[in-house]
């Protein structure tokens, strides 16, 4: 099934180290080739000599190899591969990607790569549980970054959950699954994400407290699917995913400019909390506070960029997909949106300041379709996108 196909296997540090041997093998086995990197920790559990024994390739530890650095071995590595993958992953090294660092050979090629990234999880039930471990894994999904496990059972510290490496055979299939083209392989998909920010002078501007977060993950789902993504964002504070063609952009005329200038699209996702109005009469420079009063401010309509593509009549996507973000009445708004905006879906959400959903890691949404309204569990961003970019696999099907 891997036949020609390289991976680049970064082993951490953990009881679960023992297993990468075995996944070496049976990477081989299916005609993978096999470049495996030991952390300083990983080697604690296992040899080099065993890693190289099994994968019939050179072992690489040290970021400060003179050897190896001569040609820029670090960035050669993090590029040749067709995937890298993290197995175990620990705390630390999840950690580490998440925060951008980059003290170490495993943690500089996974910031320096252009490929996809698998982890492996694999820590304490404690550590897996913990806040930060799941804030980083929401980072990291965010970020495209695909993983399998952990699995629940015995640990070796005594305890029980939640934290065990996934077993050899799953790593092997989510393995053949990165590197297997996706349902949306072909596809085009347009995604809006993040704020705009509306000037009312050049160091002033109306905006909103969307962070981008859930359209970033939805780019990112899509992308892992093989969709070809178009991500328009504003100004957000989260990072771009991986594998998407990214515009970025400030107010809402320049994103609907760069929507349309992407071009015919097999769906097109407007996640995107577009400003209303703009400032008609924005300072060219900046308003002074003088005592001469209050600044007159006139607002003007903003572009309506999900009903301009929703009523496209010619070129219009198969699928349009808006969100809703409510305060009272979701659904009934939200469905009432649906059918003014003349959309195919509408993504509802209440995002009540009680909620901490504007901002926050997780969502609770609702699905509206011609069908009715369809409430999902409340989920962490990452997981609502990759069951709607599931949805939207089907629905191109």
């Amino acid at each position: 099934m891997l036949a020609n196909k390289h991976i680049l296997l970064i082993v951490g540090g953990g009881i679960a180290a023992f297993k990468s041997l075995d996944l070496v093998r049976r990477l081989r086995e299916q005609g993978a080739r096999v470049t495996p990197v030991l952390t300083t920790a990983g080697a604690e559990f296992v040899t080099p000599l065993s890693l190289s024994a099994l994968s019939a390739s050179k072992i690489y530890q040290d970021l400060f190899d003179l050897t190896d650095e001569a040609e820029m071995g670090h960035i050669e590595l993090s590029r040749a591969a067709d995937l890298i993958v993290v197995a175990p992953a620990t705390a630390d090294l999840m950690a580490k990607m998440a925060g951008g660092l980059a003290n170490d050979l495993a943690s500089t090629l996974l910031l320096a790569t252009d490929k996809r990234v698998l982890i492996a999880p694999s820590m304490n039930v404690r550590m897996w549980q913990h806040p930060a471990t799941q804030r980083n894994l929401a980072t990291l999904q965010g970020d495209g970054v695909l993983v399998v496990g952990p699995n629940e059972g015995d640990m070796a510290c005594g305890e029980y959950g939640p934290g065990r490496m996934a077993e050899v055979p799953e790593i092997i299939a989510a393995v053949d699954a990165a590197l297997t083209d996706g349902p949306l392989q072909g596809k085009h998909v347009i995604v809006t994400s993040g704020p705009t920010h509306e000037p009312i002078d050049p160091v002033r501007y109306i905006a909103n407290r969307s962070s981008g977060a859930q359209g970033t993950a939805i780019a990112a789902a899509l992308a892992a699917l093989g969709a070809r993504v178009t991500f328009v964002t504003g100004p957000a504070d989260v990072a771009p995913p991986m594998d998407v063609d990214t515009v970025q952009v400030q107010t809402a005329a320049q994103m609907l400019d760069a929507v349309t200038v992407a071009g015919a699209a097999d769906a097109a996702v407007f996640a995107a909390a577009v400003a209303d109005w703009h400032v008609a009469n924005a300072g060219a420079s900046k308003i002074k506070k003088d005592g001469s009063g209050l600044p007159k401010l006139e607002f003007a309509e903003n572009p309506d960029i999900l009903a301009t593509v929703a009523q496209m009549k010619t070129g219009r996507p198969k699928l349009v997909v808006g969100f809703a973000a409510e305060t009272d009445d979701v659904i009934a708004n939200a469905t009432a949106k649906r059918a003014r905006k003349q959309c195919d879906w509408i993504v509802a959400n209440d995002v009540s300041p009680e909620t901490g959903i504007m901002g926050g890691a997780e969502n609770d949404v609702t699905l509206i379709t011609q069908d009715g309204a369809e409430d999902w569990p409340r989920m962490t961003k990452p997981e609502v996108a990759r069951a709607l970019a599931a949805r939207i696999a089907e629905a191109l099907a």
